[in-house]
């Protein structure tokens, strides 16, 4: 993707094959409030009753209706997540990172969507078992999220009162992190660590778990 028009566009198709904002956001790698955002920009460009779609701004010209736009960074990794070799060698760089945490930790939890394909990855290199976590967000459209719950796929391992390092593949505002330790924690577990292949908030730790990632997305600019 290179622009926002792209990211539109792509949220337009996203919406369009049932997926939830939440999981919209999920996919793009943005924010809640950017892919709602996305959404809302994507409908407004459909063409209405009488009304053609070339009428409502998009990209650079786009804003929210207080005149404002999120502000986010959207980290698009695909060349990454389309090459089963590539994906091995970051897996390999995430696992060195937590290897540090030492070796008896025998679980990793991946979040879905995105984190369970490379904690797969991470988990043969560090020679754990494998959990998958399906976040609140995924059933989020609108509204407080905390009304909403995550599980944990009975088709992997279980908690039972493990300790575990959990793996996504980006930190955007820290919630889903946050979530996901929250919820090992109420199943009797003790996550240890996370990884992550990008860091958009620069964190050190969440809620006393030790937070690393491949690359830090620092941005640079003056508030409006």
């Amino acid at each position: 993707m290179k622009n926002v028009d792209d990211l539109i566009e792509s949220a337009a198709e996203l919406a369009a094959r049932g997926l939830s904002k939440g999981e919209i956001a999920d996919e793009l790698n943005v924010s809640r409030e950017t892919a709602s955002w996305l959404v809302e920009r994507s409908d407004a460009t459909t063409q209405s009753e009488g009304r053609p779609a070339q009428s409502a701004p998009t990209g650079a010209d786009a804003t929210t209706e207080n005149g404002s736009r999120p502000q986010d960074i959207h980290v698009d990794w695909a060349a990454i997540g389309r090459d089963s070799k590539r994906m091995s060698h970051v897996a390999a760089a995430m696992a060195d990172l937590l290897a540090k945490h030492g070796e008896d930790v025998d679980l990793t939890i991946g979040i879905e969507k995105a984190g369970g394909p490379i904690a797969t990855l991470v988990a043969r290199e560090l020679e754990t078992d494998l959990g998958t976590y399906t976040p609140a967000k995924h059933q989020w459209e609108e509204g407080d999220i905390e009304d909403l719950g995550g599980t944990f796929s009975r088709n992997f391992a279980g908690i039972r009162d493990r300790e575990c390092y959990i793996v996504d593949d980006t930190i955007t505002s820290g919630t889903t992190m946050r979530e996901t330790i929250e919820a090992i924690r109420a199943e009797g577990g003790e996550p240890l660590a996370c990884v992550v292949l990008a860091d958009k908030q620069g964190l050190e730790e969440i809620d006393g778990v030790p937070v690393y990632s491949l690359v830090q997305v620092i941005s640079v600019g003056k508030d409006d």
